[in-house]
């Protein structure tokens, strides 16, 4: 739990009540969640625009949305899921899933997970899976022929975006450190540029989406490396994005673009769900997973993201 803004030292495990599903919700027994940037930034309220979905003064007590775990109660008026069923999905816009039990609506961003996986890929394929999804479907309409780049290729929302555009069908570039290379490659990019030793922007190709997966390019530095038509995408809100998103609509065929893709439609997130799932069971994505912690541990695992050079996700277990 949060009860102020701050670093990971704010951050105290402590007992409450379990929570009872309404007649329209599940009760789900939490096994494993995860912690990425998205959940440093709402812990720190930074920047200042997170406040007004997280709270002004003081975050949300519990934070956390991803998570995979099993059913163990539901409300009388739930037809789809029933006790010992195995889910993955997201309270988001919501949050709570860093702990033990959490509630949520039956017809939400939940739906079973695929029965291959254990609990903690699972919650891994969330992880980054459903922003990916999001970004390059909804935002970006990528099509198979496209070209896309995706910069911070081999974090949790880089190694599901390379997985799911060379799944539709694009050809995909990966930037990341020289380290994650051979990773990246496996995961279905056809060319790699290792950010330590070549400037993509620098360089005379030109793409038709650059996806952001990590927020440390901006518009400006890569405009000149979009196709006619192309878009840029980032995952990191800022003042100047909101700026170039509104600019780039008045002027030229190019469009810079910021989704919250927490905010979605559940209805939305489910079917993002599901073709994950899809994916999963057809081999075509794996999860990317860089170490796990206990749920007495989540200040260390916040610490550790805060560090900025996580491969994948960083889950936490529930035991």
């Amino acid at each position: 739990m949060a009860k102020t803004y701050g670093s990971a030292d704010i951050l105290r495990v402590e007992e409450v009540p379990t929570p009872i599903p309404e007649d329209d919700e599940v009760l789900v027994r939490i096994h494993a969640t995860v912690v990425g940037p998205p959940d440093s930034a709402a812990r720190e309220g930074r920047p200042f625009l997170i406040r007004f979905f997280n709270g002004l003064r003081r975050p949300t007590a519990v934070p956390g949305n991803v998570f995979a775990g099993q059913i163990v109660a539901v409300g009388r008026d739930v037809m789809q899921f029933a006790p010992g069923d195995d889910v993955f999905g997201t309270a988001a816009p919501g949050s709570g899933a860093h702990a033990e039990y959490l509630c949520l609506p039956a017809d939400g961003a939940v739906a079973v997970m695929p029965s291959e996986l254990t609990y903690s890929e699972a919650a891994a394929v969330c992880d980054g899976g459903l922003t990916a999804m999001a970004f390059l479907e909804d935002h970006a309409h990528l099509q198979a022929g496209e070209s896309i780049l995706v910069n911070g290729a081999s974090g949790s929302v880089g190694t599901a975006a390379v997985q799911i555009a060379s799944a539709l069908g694009a050809t995909v570039t990966g930037v990341c450190s020289t380290a994650n290379v051979e990773l990246v490659r496996s995961l279905g990019a056809e060319t790699v540029v290792d950010y330590k030793t070549t400037d993509f922007a620098a360089t005379d190709t030109t793409y038709d989406v650059i996806f952001d997966a990590v927020g440390k390019r901006p518009y400006s530095t890569c405009k000149e490396s979009l196709a006619p038509g192309g878009r840029y995408l980032t995952t990191v809100l800022s003042t100047r994005i909101l700026l170039q998103m509104l600019s780039t609509r008045l002027i030229g065929d190019k469009r810079a673009s910021f989704a919250a893709t927490g905010l979605g439609a559940a209805e939305t997130k489910r079917e993002h769900l599901h073709t994950l799932r899809e994916l999963v069971e057809s081999g075509a994505f794996r999860p990317v997973i860089d170490r796990a912690y206990a749920l007495d541990d989540i200040a260390d695992a916040h610490r550790y993201v805060d560090t900025g050079h996580k491969v994948g996700s960083v889950l936490v277990t529930v035991e």
